[in-house]
């Protein structure tokens, strides 16, 4: 099994939108013993072109045989490592919060106003929060809310743009 620790990295992959591709590129991540911390996938402003976003932890080497790998994927058109200092990303959780005691309550929605989260349903006992930013402002909301008593939660993967017209990133392969 490669190794596969390190931080997280970000490959964007735009595939054509056809049933059996996500699982042929999650498939053959998978047989290279290489795990996927988050993967979304939705569709681009090119009509039957999906984008998948995959975050993983790992080296350079890690992500250099990802992306080799994928390119060999016949319905995979674009591969691209994002910089995460020349991108902009973003997660999305959705998390219900115990939150039956009133004098609580009040700090609980200080938090949620600091994170800038927004509560979208409300209870007697507890709150659901939307909060949307980068992993490591989730993670740190997410710490604070688990002394609050953490009911449920669900989080997307990452979502992830170059900021630039041409992304800079040190491995790319595309297909013409």
């Amino acid at each position: 099994m490669a190794e596969n620790l390190g931080e997280l990295r970000i490959i964007s992959a735009t595939v054509e939108d056809r049933p059996g591709v996500l699982f042929k590129v999650t498939s053959l991540i998978r047989r290279r013993g290489f795990n996927i911390e988050t993967i979304t996938v939705g569709g681009t402003e090119k009509e039957h072109i999906s984008r998948i976003t995959l975050g993983m932890k790992g080296n350079a080497a890690v992500v250099e045989q990802v992306i080799k790998q994928l390119s060999k994927v016949p319905e995979v058109m674009k591969i691209i490592e994002l910089v995460p200092s020349e991108s902009v990303y973003r997660e999305l959780a959705i998390v219900k919060v115990l939150a039956p005691d009133p004098s609580k309550r009040a700090d609980l929605l200080n938090y949620i106003s600091i994170f800038r989260a927004k509560v979208i349903d409300a209870s007697m006992d507890a709150f659901v929060i939307e909060i949307v930013g980068n992993p490591t402002k989730i993670n740190a909301f997410l710490d604070l809310m688990r002394n609050f008593g953490i009911v449920e939660m669900a989080k997307t993967g990452i979502v992830a743009l170059s900021r630039r017209t041409k992304p800079q990133a040190e491995r790319t392969a595309e297909r013409p």
